[in-house]
């Protein structure tokens, strides 16, 4: 199963700690060895770095754990091979532009009998199911609101429709987020915790690392962090129920859909 991670705060921060736990199960504590990325927003413009190899043995995976990069919204992938070989143009996560935005996309999970025949102006590159969601949901949103993006409830509310439509396929998991928000949607298992004041020390379930918030943060920092499975082993990580879709905005909880 791929892992999926994601960031959301209400003033830049960056991803350092959570990377170094995991960027290890890409070959070290976990099988998937079939590439990685990560994608950071910064103001209207998305840093994406891709790597068809594992992220745990990976020099990019080097640099970005050794690089502070401060971004409000963060979606990170570590590939397990299901549909499509093992290619740099199957690497996740995927980036289009819609409404004058960059969008982007990670999905865990895999999806049978899914080929949407859309016939908008996305189409997948490569040849992963994952792609082909990514495509069909902004095709459909596109359709739905062909002139500007649509408020967050309306958007919620057709990211769940579409979402639950494609889910029928198989086990569809995946962060979506247009550097304002960032979506995220629990087919079987995704897990969130908001670190607010007061911050405490977190301690890495793959890695033997600890880092006391306090000493980084202010008492108005919120970081929301998602991921497939809980980072840390002394946080009050929150499961996601099946089907549920979040909405995450500066840092907490903006809508549930």
């Amino acid at each position: 199963m791929c892992q999926l991670l994601g960031m959301n705060c209400n003033v830049p921060t960056d991803i350092c700690f959570s990377f170094e736990g995991f960027r290890a199960r890409g070959g070290r504590t976990g099988l998937h060895s079939d590439g990685w990325g990560i994608a950071f927003f910064e103001d209207q413009g998305c840093r994406l770095f891709l790597d068809d190899k594992a992220s745990a043995e990976s020099a990019i995976a080097e640099l970005v754990r050794d690089y502070p990069i401060r971004s409000l919204n963060v979606i990170a992938h570590i590939r397990k091979a299901t549909h499509g070989h093992v290619a740099l143009q199957n690497t996740h996560p995927f980036q289009r532009e819609l409404w004058g935005r960059y969008w982007v996309f990670a999905h865990n999970g895999e999806l049978k009998d899914f080929s949407p025949t859309d016939k908008g102006r996305f189409r997948s590159v490569g040849n992963t199911d994952s792609e082909a969601a990514f495509c069909h949901i902004l095709n459909t949103l596109q359709q739905q609101y062909p002139q500007q993006q649509p408020t967050p409830v309306e958007l919620l509310k057709s990211l769940r429709t579409i979402s639950n439509g494609i889910a029928r396929h198989g086990m569809f998991n995946f962060l979506l987020s247009n550097g304002e928000l960032l979506f995220a949607y629990c087919a079987t298992d995704l897990n969130y915790v908001l670190r607010k004041a007061p911050f405490c020390t977190a301690h890495l379930i793959d890695e033997d690392v600890s880092v006391d918030f306090n000493e980084l943060t202010t008492p108005d920092d919120r970081v929301a962090l998602i991921a497939t499975l809980p980072l840390t082993d002394n946080e009050n990580w929150a499961k996601m129920a099946r089907g549920e879709l979040l909405a995450f905005h500066h840092g907490r909880v903006l809508a549930r859909g």
